[in-house]
């Protein structure tokens, strides 16, 4: 099986609107930019977005936003794209916030094939709505369900000609546990070598999670700022 993408316009042709979609990432470390960039230009609408946070404006998943093509999104992390904070009021963006910590965990669920499992993160808080609650050894827990994706969008450093992955260093985030918890994943690698060339025991991503992979065309590696107050 061929897993090589010349493009990532090819790579991602075949994702239909209303897709669920997990976007790797944290912050602007270790995105996918080439996937959202190539499904910005197709304009693909209605999707439902897994990822930890929303971009920027103007990059990212900013863009996603700004072209309105996610009708519902699932995160922890949201506070830096205003164009959100102006869709979720008007009523034209679905947003579901979740500790980042279960976030992770019902992504790594997904991928794990567990279908649930108990935290005590979020009891007593608005995150306990609606949600099963149950003590063990005198401390509450609440039931979290599994995240999973009809795709899943990841970034890593290198990767080989059968889907085998390596991360590095900050941009190993939700990359990994995201590329096991969807149906198809897709990987955009900084450089694409033939098989054997990486080291077995660097490898974080085994090719069979991988079905389909391709270069960057350009990796850009913008670092997040946060300024409150205007520079003298």
């Amino acid at each position: 099986m061929n897993k090589v993408f010349s493009t990532a316009d090819e790579a991602v042709a075949d994702i239909p609107p209303g897709a669920t979609v997990m976007l790797g990432g944290f912050g602007l470390c270790g995105i996918p930019e080439n996937s959202i960039a190539a499904l910005v230009r197709r304009r693909v609408t209605g999707l439902h977005t897994i990822s930890n946070n929303m971009g920027v404006d103007g990059f990212g998943m900013g863009l996603m936003l700004e072209a309105g093509m996610i009708a519902s999104h699932t995160g922890s992390y949201v506070g830096e794209n205003q164009l959100l904070e102006k869709q979720v009021i008007a009523g034209a963006l679905k947003v579901q916030l979740i500790p980042q910590g279960t976030l992770a965990e019902r992504i790594r669920a997904g991928g794990a094939g567990i279908p649930a499992f108990f935290t005590p993160t979020g009891v007593g808080t608005l995150a306990a709505e609606g949600k099963e609650q149950r003590t063990f050894d005198g401390r509450d827990y609440l039931l979290e369900t599994a995240l999973k994706a009809d795709f899943a969008l990841v970034k890593a450093w290198k990767g080989d000609q059968l889907g085998n992955l390596i991360y590095r260093r900050t941009a190993r985030n939700f990359n990994p546990m995201m590329a096991t918890a969807a149906r198809v994943t897709i990987a955009e690698v900084e450089e694409l070598v033939e098989p054997g060339e990486l080291d077995p025991d660097a490898i974080v991503t085994p090719g069979i999670y991988v079905k389909r992979i391709f270069a960057c065309a350009f990796c850009e590696k913008r670092i997040e700022r946060r300024t409150v107050r205007k520079p003298e």
